[in-house]
């Protein structure tokens, strides 16, 4: 499976947990709201409940008053109930919703109106005032309460409010437990379906870790191995993007391998060829200086000025052939001959080489901030000597100078070779770096025009730089940066 795929069903697992958790959440959170609004009903049902067995009560107080007393002031909170009742059993009829509690409503609700009539039959006889209304009434009355009716449906009544109360008391007890319930079973769904997830997230995690970020540590092991000259392979046996990757790394290395060792062999080959014209060449070369010689000591008295002309013609460019193999051995020799890195002081460095190429009456001036390099010595001998020697060599001026400075940077010093020689045209500045390039007639001027080549291939091989800034008539000034090393002092 890719990795694409892979990275696709573990976004859809996730997705997949978060959707069943919101869908499971939005069911617990409807139940949780149906409970919570049946509590809130339910708490209105008892509220309403104490309001009208109150007002059935007052009624009731207010109806035996005026019995025992005949004053119809105690019957106020009768009337205001024939008012009040009726809405509240109406509104308790809509808020309930058990058909028991229905049931205990409606008996409710016929007691009371049973004991209305009877109330209501005494009232109005009481209130006449006919003289046979006295009789009946006292009539009404001692049959009445000989028969207990009022009480019967008071406490029938008492009785049935209790009823209603503790039912409605025990279906909310019911319906907070409920709500109770499904909020632990909420919190527990919730973290259950987060524990998966992380346990989810772990496990992806852990999986793209060990599969993809390991043989990504792996190629990056590879490329750097790659870099520094260990052509192996390693073996990645998933078919993924990665797997293309690893095998893309593992063609190039075995190809780099390969494009390594030709070109040791042909390094090696040329090495062999540079030994075989070093030696074939130079030898023929030096038996024509040697034949010269010969011809000019044995016939010294036969040869005319315009022949010894040739001779010497001939035997400067046979100098100069071999100056030039030497040159270009040199250059090929160049990065190959290491003896290893020590502390060289450049400036005892250039005294040495100052004392050893420049003639007296040149003006020399080094710096005295010139560092102490951890470097190869040869090397950083040729760039120097080279440069100083070309200085000397082309330089016409009757007083020579010679200025040499250094500059510490951050990761390198720079160098600059400053003379006041003839100077460089610009468009040179780039030739002069090119191997058997020089500015000035050979016939004029004998060079091999391999030196600067040289210091150029030095200086790169180090990873520096190398640049000429030069007007004609005004000297030139050779810079060039070397790298620092741990061990550097400055």
């Amino acid at each position: 499976m890719s990795i694409r795929s892979q990275l696709f069903l573990g976004f859809f697992i996730f997705i997949l947990i978060f959707i069943v958790d919101f869908f499971v959440n939005q069911r617990l959170s409807r139940q949780v709201l149906q409970n919570t609004n049946y509590i809130s009903n339910s708490e209105t049902v008892i509220r309403n409940s104490n309001v009208l067995h109150k007002d059935m009560i007052e009624m009731q107080s207010g109806f035996r008053g005026y019995l025992l007393t005949g004053q119809e002031v105690f019957l106020q909170p009768y009337f205001e109930g024939l008012h009040s009742v009726p809405p509240l059993l109406k509104e308790q009829l809509s808020l309930v919703g058990s058909s028991g509690q229905r049931e205990k409503l409606d008996s409710i609700s016929n007691l009371h109106d049973s004991w209305l009539k009877y109330a209501n039959q005494l009232i109005s006889t009481r209130m006449d005032t006919l003289p046979e209304s006295g009789k009946r009434y006292n009539e009404l009355f001692e049959t009445q309460l000989r028969m207990e009716v009022g009480k019967k449906l008071n406490d029938r009544i008492q009785l049935m409010f209790s009823a209603f109360d503790n039912d409605e008391y025990h279906l909310r007890q019911e319906r907070r437990a409920a709500l109770q319930s499904t909020l632990k079973y909420t919190r527990n769904i919730t973290l259950t379906l987060t524990l998966i997830s992380i346990v989810m997230a772990l496990l992806i995690g852990s999986y793209f870790i060990r599969s993809i970020t390991r043989r990504i540590s792996l190629m990056v092991s590879l490329a750097e191995k790659i870099s520094q000259g260990e052509f192996k392979t390693i073996d990645d046996k998933k078919d993924d993007e990665l797997n293309k990757l690893s095998l893309s790394l593992n063609a190039m290395s075995q190809q780099l391998e390969k494009n390594f060792e030709e070109l040791t062999k042909k390094n090696n080959e040329l090495d062999q060829f540079a030994y075989v014209v070093s030696h074939d060449l130079k030898a023929p070369l030096r038996g024509i200086a040697n034949i010269i010689s010969w011809i000019e000591e044995d016939h010294e008295k036969d040869i005319t000025p315009e022949i010894r002309n040739s001779l010497g013609l001939i035997k400067g460019r046979a100098t100069r052939l071999e100056n030039s193999i030497n040159g270009l051995l040199e250059y090929a020799r160049v990065g190959k001959m290491k003896k290893g890195s020590e502390l060289v002081d450049t400036e005892k460095l250039i005294a040495e080489i100052v004392d050893l190429l420049v003639p007296k009456g040149y003006e020399v001036i080094v710096e005295n901030n010139m560092p102490v390099l951890n470097t190869e010595k040869l090397h950083i001998y040729q760039v120097f000597s080279n440069l100083i020697s070309n200085a000397v060599k082309y330089n016409r001026n009757e007083k020579g100078r010679i200025i040499v400075k250094a500059e510490e940077l951050s990761d390198a010093y720079r160098f600059s070779v400053i003379d006041n020689g003839p100077g460089i045209q610009p468009q040179y500045f780039e030739k002069i770096f090119v191997i058997f390039q020089t500015l000035q007639e050979r016939d004029a001027f004998e060079s091999t025009g391999v030196g600067l080549a040289i210091v150029k291939k030095i200086v790169e091989d180090y990873k520096g730089t190398i640049s000429v800034e030069s007007e004609p008539g005004k000297g030139s000034t050779f810079t060039f940066t070397w790298p620092k090393n741990k061990e550097d002092e400055a």
